[in-house]
């Protein structure tokens, strides 16, 4: 793992899953321990379920916000085809986290394509990481009971992999400033959720 100094986190997913805010979040909360942050988002048909990514990139200076390909220090997936479409950003060596999670796309659903199994997704990453998790997530969320926590609990959960000085309070303190109070108690706890999952796994 990476000292702290530089991180390249690419997030994916599909619309309505709360990357951009996920994303949001751990930009601002390394802004807060005094890193450089740069950011960019795409949202293609994001509001129809289409594809979502997000580069961020973190470090003592940043130019560009953009990662290049073979370069991401973590890929946190939403959804596990998504997962495999980014595959060839991930470093040699890197980090993917993916949420065990199918949502078909229009291709699938019309019967054109077929959905990948889950052995050929890992098997994609295994070829260029050891370090791939299959989690849970939407169950998990869904058991705290609102599924649309489930990207504060994917956060949780990366926060275990990030090289990164963050203390709890910081991370509490940078999730409130993103989430209205209603809902700041069940987040908080989603987060924890999430920290939780990750804390057995040999990192």
């Amino acid at each position: 793992m990476k000292s702290q100094g530089k991180q390249d986190v690419l997030m994916v997913g599909v619309g309505g899953q709360g990357i951009i805010l996920a994303s949001d979040i751990l930009g601002d909360v390394a802004l807060d321990i005094g890193m450089d942050v740069k950011k960019t988002d795409t949202l293609g048909m994001a509001q129809r379920g289409g594809s979502v990514t997000s580069h961020l990139r973190i470090g003592q200076k940043v130019w560009s916000p953009l990662i290049n390909t073979s370069e991401a220090d973590i890929l946190l997936a939403f959804e596990k085809l998504e997962a495999a479409r980014w595959v060839h950003y991930l470093r040699p060596g890197g980090t993917v986290i993916i949420n065990n999670l199918a949502i078909p796309p229009l291709s699938i659903s019309l019967g054109t394509q077929v959905y990948p199994e889950d052995e050929a997704i890992l098997g994609s990453f295994r070829r260029v990481t050891k370090a791939a998790y299959l989690i849970n997530g939407t169950q998990q969320a869904a058991a705290l009971g609102d599924v649309r926590t489930l990207n504060i609990f994917m956060l949780g959960y990366l926060s275990r992999f990030l090289p990164l000085k963050i203390t709890d309070e910081q991370w509490q303190k940078g999730i409130a400033r993103h989430l209205p109070s209603k809902i700041l108690d069940l987040n908080k706890r989603a987060f924890e959720a999430g920290r939780g999952a990750a804390a057995g796994v040999n990192i």
